[in-house]
């Protein structure tokens, strides 16, 4: 028996060093913390130092390109084919153009978009650019309530790449199937909502239809047949969606709610208002624009359900609550990617 006991208590401390050996190397590096709110509303903002370094770096805006020419006849009297920026002197055309091959095709250059014939549209990029142009100049004149005063630019969601890194499709789900019930998406860890075991698909539905974002009934145990009020499941979603979004722009709950009153609009901080409009403005932008571009992408661009990539919050904010830091490249593009008068 004492033989037993002792190799019990071998065991126990044998597992004891090993949890705590691996569980030193899940120390969080230290900590900063900003007051948001009230003392006694747990209203703060929590970052990794290591991690805002990381962020600063990645946001670094490009220089400018070099001043063009503005005199001159329209582009569009010069070249043939050119349907969003004829307006254009031919300076400032191909200093857009030049622009733009430097914030999305940097390793392709021009050939990315343009055959030799330059007035060709059998390239389904050329099909593409042009109508995320027309997007870009939608979003600086129609969603100011959510860009302004800093503005869009293609550098803003695409740092580079031909791909914005950050784009979604419809999520098939896990394969498996549920054991019982209805698994709602949930228990299927995915990058896009932080890892989290709640639904990993919560932009089909919430970013299709903003208005149907709600956490909870309005009262208790709701009784009304005609109005039953919101399924858990639609709670869990939403609560998904706030983890993206919490995620993308690296900020608490809190940056957007007061946590004594979640709900209360007439408690929330302004960040919450300009959310709901990014939230719509993201919906309009994927009903009006990316989603209907599937018939134009080639099917290794499109996604397991064969959508089209469409955009989320992470998108354009990257991990910071402003895209960029808040810094303007559209001042130095106004007549390029502002609305056209």
């Amino acid at each position: 028996m004492k033989t037993i006991s002792f190799a019990r208590k071998t065991l126990a401390g044998a597992l004891a060093i090993g949890s705590a050996i691996l569980l030193a190397g899940c120390d969080l590096p230290p900590q900063e913390s900003e007051q948001s709110g009230y003392r006694g509303t747990g209203m703060d903002q929590i970052r990794s130092p290591e991690r805002v370094d990381v962020l600063q770096a990645l946001n670094v805006v490009p220089e400018p390109q070099p001043e063009a020419p503005k005199d001159g006849p329209p582009v569009s009297q010069i070249y043939q084919n050119v349907k969003v920026l004829g307006h254009l002197s031919e300076g400032e055309f191909l200093r857009i153009m030049t622009a733009i091959t430097e914030w999305v095709m940097p390793e392709q250059g021009c050939g990315g978009c343009h055959s030799d014939n330059l007035a060709d549209d059998s390239m389904y990029t050329k099909v593409v650019a042009r109508r995320m142009l027309q997007m870009t100049q939608d979003i600086n004149a129609k969603w100011t309530n959510h860009v302004a005063p800093a503005g869009v630019t293609c550098y803003t969601c695409h740092r580079g790449l031909q791909v914005p890194q950050y784009v979604w499709f419809n999520d098939p789900g896990p394969t498996t199937p549920a054991y019982m019930g209805n698994r709602n998406g949930q228990n299927y860890p995915a990058a896009a909502v932080a890892y989290s075991t709640l639904p990993s698909d919560p932009f089909s539905t919430l970013l299709n239809n903003p208005n149907q974002i709600r956490v909870q009934n309005a009262v208790a145990l709701p009784t009304d047949l005609k109005a039953p009020g919101k399924p858990i499941q639609d709670t869990e979603t939403t609560y998904a969606l706030m983890m993206h979004m919490s995620k993308g722009l690296g900020v608490n709950c809190t940056f957007c709610h007061n946590s004594r009153a979640f709900s209360s609009w007439e408690q929330s901080p302004p960040q919450r208002s300009t959310a709901w409009y990014g939230l719509r403005m993201v919906s309009d932008l994927n009903h009006s624009y990316l989603d209907p571009l599937k018939p134009v992408y080639p099917e290794n661009r499109l996604g397991p359900t064969g959508d089209a990539p469409k955009a989320n919050c992470a998108t354009c904010h990257q991990g910071v609550n402003k895209p960029l830091y808040g810094v303007s490249m559209l001042k130095d593009y106004l007549t390029e990617l502002s609305a056209k008068k």
